[in-house]
C-alpha cells in the first residue's frame, strides 16, 4: 500500500522553525545511511537545525561520505541522542517501516511528542506517523528523498554531498542495479545524480573495492568452508559461528553481499546468510524467484523486507536455526522450485 503526504511533509519543513531529528534502523546500510546524509544536507541548505541519529555503527566503507563523522551513534552515546530527540520538533524515520526496527532506540522514540513523518519503502509500515511517504514501487529511500526535494522545487540544492549520498543509496540498495531498479524513474534520477557532477565509477569503487584483506579471508572462507547447496530444495545457504566472525576480525559491513554468492549459483531461487551474534541469530535471505522471503521472514523469523531481499531473527541456536530454516524451506518446495 502507498501512503503518499509528500505535499503534507513539503509544508511542514516549509512552516517549522524547531529542530529536526533524521534517524534510521539497526544496522545501517548504504541507503539508510545515503538517504539520513541527503536529506541532513538538503535541510541544512535550507537553513534548518538538524541531526542525524542512528542506533549503531555503520559499515567503514560509508566512512567517506561527507557528514558522516557528523552522526550520533546513539549505542555510544545514547544521553546526547536522547537530549537531541526531547528537543527536537520533528522526527523523521528513514528506511524501516516500524520503530521495533531501531533496537534500543524504540522507547525513547515511541515517547517523542512532536511530528513524526516516515518516508520508507518496506511493505506494511506502521501508521502510528503524522506524515507518511511509503510506497514499494521504487529502489530505495533515496530515491523517495529526491522526491521529497524534486517535488519542493530544490533540485537546484543538490550539491556533491547530497547527490553522492543519494547515490549511494540508491546503488547499495539495487546490488549496483542488479535488482528492484526495473523502473524508468530510477535511472531518470541516477542519470540526474550523475549530470550534477558526481563520479559514479569512483563512488562504486569507494564502496565495493576498499575491503581489507581479512573480509575477503571472510568471503574465502564462507564460500569454502560454511557454504551448503541444496539443489533439490532450490536454495543455498552460508552460516557463521561468532567464533568464525572472531577469527577473521568481523569488522561492521564485512558480511554484507555475501549472501549473494549463493544465491549466484545456477539452479539456486533462494539463499541465505545465517551469522551468530551475541544474543541471537541474523539471517538474510535473497530470492530471484517470484517466492517471496519477504513473506517467509515475517512469518518464520521475526522479519521482513522485500519480495527479493529480507531479514530475520532467531533465538535459537545456529545449529537448531539451520535445521528449523531447511525443513521450512522443505515445506514450500514446491513454491520455491
Amino acid at each position: 500500500m502507498t501512503y503518499n503526504d509528500l505535499d503534507k511533509i513539503i509544508g511542514h519543513l516549509a512552516g517549522t522553525t524547531g529542530k529536526i531529528v533524521i534517524t534510521s534502523h539497526k544496522n545501517p546500510d548504504g541507503d539508510a545511511i545515503g538517504s539520513s546524509l541527503a536529506l541532513y544536507e538538503y535541510l541544512k541548505l535550507k537553513g534548518k537545525n538538524v541531526s542525524v541519529i542512528i542506533p549503531n555503527a555503520f559499515p567503514a566503507f560509508l566512512n567517506w561520505l561527507t557528514n558522516s563523522a557528523e552522526i550520533i551513534i546513539y549505542q555510544d552515546d545514547a544521553k546526547k541522542a536522547q537530549k537531541l530527540i526531547d528537543e527536537a520538533e520533528t522526527l523523521f524515520s528513514l528506511d524501516y517501516n516500524a520503530l521495533h526496527r531501531t533496537g534500543d532506540m524504540k522507547t525513547v522514540l515511541e515517547l517523542f511528542k512532536g511530528s513524526k513523518i516516515l518516508i520508507d519503502h518496506h511493505v506494511d509500515p506502521d501508521t502510528n506517523f503524522e506524515f507518511m511517504y511509503s510506497t514499494i514501487e521504487t529502489s530505495s529511500t533515496s530515491e523517495l528523498i529526491y522526491d521529497l526535494i524534486a517535488q519542493s522545487g530544490d533540485t537546484g540544492l543538490i550539491n556533491m554531498q547530497v547527490a553522492e549520498a543519494l547515490y549511494v543509496g540508491i546503488m547499495t540498495d539495487t546490488g549496483s542495479f542488479s535488482y528492484s531498479c526495473n523502473r524508468p524513474k530510477t535511472y531518470h534520477i541516477t542519470g540526474a545524480l550523475i549530470e550534477s557532477g558526481i563520479n559514479g565509477e569512483r563512488i562504486h569503487s569507494l564502496v565495493y573495492d576498499t575491503f581489507s584483506e581479512d573480509r575477503l579471508n571472510l568471503l574465502g572462507f564462507c564460500l569454502s568452508e560454511r557454504l551448503v547447496v541444496r539443489a533439490d530444495l532450490g536454495i543455498a545457504y552460508i552460516y557463521l559461528y561468532k567464533k568464525d566472525l572472531n577469527k577473521f576480525n568481523h569488522q561492521v559491513g564485512d558480511t554484507e553481499g555475501i549472501v549473494n554468492y549463493a544465491l549466484s549459483i545456477d539452479k539456486v531461487n533462494v539463499a541465505a546468510l545465517l551469522t551468530e551474534r551475541d544474543k541471537l541469530i541474523r539471517i538474510s535471505f535473497r530470492s530471484k524467484s517470484d517466492f517471496s522471503v519477504n513473506e517467509f521472514a515475517r512469518k518464520y523469523f521475526e522479519g521482513g523486507g522485500h519480495q527479493k531481499a529480507a531479514g530475520g531473527n532467531s533465538y535459537e541456536s545456529l545449529d537448531n536455526t539451520i535445521e528449523r530454516m531447511v525443513k521450512l524451506f522443505e515445506n514450500h518446495k514446491d513454491e520455491i522450485l
